[in-house]
């Protein structure tokens, strides 16, 4: 009996001690991981990140190389911080690198179902083949170029208006600009995806504040996701319980616009009009025809579809080009030489035309040279998206393990004194002198990002951007308040995941006379 307890009782500790010498025994393949700076016990290094994490990684980068490992919580972290790095993600392994991590706050928002957060599969490109082809196509981006003028024009007679009233006092009062770039790409975007816009309508104000609380949600950094068991901060923070209330609402809303939508295509139907005609449709009309006629693929697209990928377009469609615009000005105004300069080649194409179009557009080299030396000194999301590893990989010579977040440093790529001369100047002319552009190819300026995953709304961005800015230059003469020099402008960053100005941008618009 004792011996039968003492056979039972030991036999576990055989088994281990067996298996513990068969570990022993068994050669080791010593991975070959990229250089780590040392960590702290549960968080990681998630205390080296700091407020503006672009900035701080950079940092980083510099002492431990273009490919360096952190652990923030229990995930591992590629930081990629040259071109070359880069480039093995965004071209030689593109495929291992096609994921998306598990984002908290984005699943809820976008239902699951949008492209930028969802994972790698069919379902992805399904979605992704419907943007690129039916959403944002070029004959679909051209024929919004009517909102876009009209848009554009009306904020100019609001900046006039503000310079009119106020030229009778002793000293001009400022145009608020980052106010006003925000609430233009939100109206183009609405009449785009929605079919109208909802500023100065009732329930307008509510709305845009809505839609503020959607982009700063989106923006917040969820521990949950990188230490799991802390997860229930987010209850006690309060995080949880806004992201609700956002997503709630905005499904309320989408709700609305949906039916809306559908209740009238009925009512024109009847009447026999053609509302599939591909001219006028808005995002939803799209969505909602491909629909009704694609209910045979592997995945169907539904309503919450629809809300995801709409809410995709706005997220991308608002901050995005408001940001370029911002940064862009200000650069100008820091630099009254690049501004003068600018200015006398749009008035130049311009000349006997009462207003700039978007056919102007193709004959302004050097406003597309500004926009994007403004794009690479700040570029508007400076981490890109993150990306996930499928799949063991060897990049560089290291060794990355399947399930490895990757965060691009597209900032410090495009800061890189290595790749750039003058890195850290706003020199738009070196754009005259190079072939390099932003839509994917160079890896040394990647602001859309680049790969299978890149933005798929270049084209949307860009020329509402250059529009805008080209409209600016040839009806207003720009200063800063106060007679500010330049050098004097403040150029501190707001904290957050997109290269937000701490500060509103303030100009001084005076009417030009050309």
């Amino acid at each position: 009996m004792l011996f039968k307890f003492l056979f039972y009782s030991l036999l576990p500790l055989l088994f281990s001690l067996v298996f513990l010498l068969k570990w022993l025994s068994t050669p080791k393949t010593k991975s070959n991981l990229p250089p780590s700076p040392s960590k702290l016990p549960i968080i990681g290094n998630l205390h080296q990140l700091g407020l503006l994490p672009h900035h701080s990684l950079q940092s980083l980068a510099q002492k431990y190389g273009p490919l360096m490992l952190l652990h923030l919580g229990s995930k591992p972290v590629l930081i990629v911080s040259s071109a070359d790095a880069a480039r093995e993600i965004f071209k030689t392994h593109d495929h291992a690198f096609s994921n998306r991590p598990k984002s908290s706050i984005a699943n809820r928002l976008f239902y699951g179902k949008d492209v930028a957060f969802v994972p790698y599969g069919e379902y992805w490109r399904q979605m992704r083949s419907i943007c690129v082809l039916q959403l944002l196509n070029n004959r679909r981006v051209q024929s919004f170029h009517t909102v876009r003028e009209e848009e554009t024009n009306h904020m100019m007679e609001k900046i006039k208006l503000q310079s009119s009233s106020s030229s009778s006092s002793s000293s001009s009062s400022p145009v608020n600009l980052t106010e006003m770039f925000m609430s233009l790409t939100n109206d183009v975007v609405c009449r785009v995806a929605f079919g109208k816009k909802y500023s100065g309508r009732e329930g307008g104000k509510k709305l845009k504040a809505l839609f503020a609380e959607f982009m700063e949600v989106l923006d917040v950094f969820s521990v949950g996701d990188y230490i799991p068991w802390l997860a229930w901060l987010n209850r006690v923070n309060g995080l949880n319980a806004k992201v609700d209330k956002v997503a709630a609402e905005l499904d309320k809303f989408m709700e609305g616009v949906i039916e809306e939508h559908i209740d009238r295509q009925q009512r024109e139907s009847n009447g026999g009009t053609n509302v599939e005609d591909g001219g006028h449709e808005d995002f939803v009309d799209v969505l909602l025809r491909i629909q009704r006629q694609n209910t045979s693929t592997a995945f169907p697209l539904d309503k919450d579809g629809i809300k995801g990928v709409i809410l995709d377009m706005f997220a991308a469609g608002t901050d995005t080009p408001s940001l370029v615009l911002e940064w862009t000005m200000t650069e100008l105004l820091r630099h009254p030489k690049v501004m003068k300069k600018l200015q006398n080649e749009v008035r130049n194409v311009a000349k006997g035309k009462e207003d700039i179009t978007e056919d102007d557009l193709e004959k302004m080299h050097y406003l597309k040279a500004v926009i994007k030396e403004s794009m690479r000194l700040h570029t508007p999301l400076p981490l890109l998206v993150p990306r996930e590893s499928i799949q063991d990989v060897k990049v560089m010579g290291y060794d990355i393990a399947a399930g490895t977040q990757v965060f691009i440093n597209a900032l410090a790529i495009a800061r890189d004194s290595s790749a750039w001369e003058g890195s850290e100047e706003f020199q738009p002319e070196r754009f005259l002198k190079t072939s390099i552009d932003f839509k994917g190819q160079h890896y040394q300026f990647i602001p859309f990002g680049a790969g299978r995953r890149g933005c798929p709304g270049i084209l949307f961005a860009m020329t509402l951007d250059e529009l805008v800015l080209a409209k600016l230059v040839h009806k207003f003469d720009f200063s800063l308040p106060g007679g500010a020099k330049g050098k004097d402008m403040d150029m501190t960053e707001a904290p957050g995941i997109n290269i937000h100005r701490k500060h509103h941008l303030l100009a001084v618009a005076t009417p030009s006379s050309c």
